[in-house]
């Protein structure tokens, strides 16, 4: 999404800071991908630790936020996906990420909170089409195609 004219570009972290941020998501990615989320998680976190104050400011929140949530809704840890989306949703690069409107839709959905799973999911579909549920339990797509009213042609080849 294009920066309006007056926004300030963004600021880059310290180098020595970057390497430490990178190194723990790449060890907490390798941890999750074993079936460590908790070890995972812990490593995200402590990455996130090291980000300069306000953290919300920083596009490596954005990132480790949402694979904190990812990582928490794999491990059906619904509630902490919930609240580490929902903060990344304040960070740089977020608002209208097809992926991070994908999983808060599917954690409202497994939270009972289906007002929110489907405005979240229909950004989602609206975007990237029923390609960006290949991954998952096709009841979040059949579910939002339920909410939808359907384009008067019906729904295009990927959609």
């Amino acid at each position: 999404m294009p920066q309006p004219a007056h926004a300030a570009a963004p600021r880059q972290l310290p180098d020595a800071v970057y390497a430490e941020v990178t190194a723990l998501s790449t060890s907490g990615d390798v941890l999750v991908k074993q079936g460590k989320s908790r070890e995972g998680v812990q490593a995200y976190v402590k990455a996130l630790g090291l980000l300069p104050e306000p953290v919300t400011q920083w596009e490596a929140a954005t990132w480790l936020l949402v694979v904190i949530g990812d990582a928490n809704f794999k491990a059906k840890f619904y509630e902490q996906a919930l609240a580490a989306l929902q903060d990344a949703m304040l960070c740089p690069g977020a608002l209208g990420n097809p992926f991070i409107h994908l999983r808060l839709g599917q954690v409202n959905f497994e939270l009972g909170n289906m007002s929110k799973a489907a405005d979240e999911l229909a950004r989602a579909y609206l975007q990237e089409g029923k390609a960006i549920f290949k991954e998952d339990d096709p009841k979040y797509l059949a579910f939002i195609k339920s909410r939808l009213k359907p384009p008067p042609d019906g729904w295009p080849t990927g959609w």
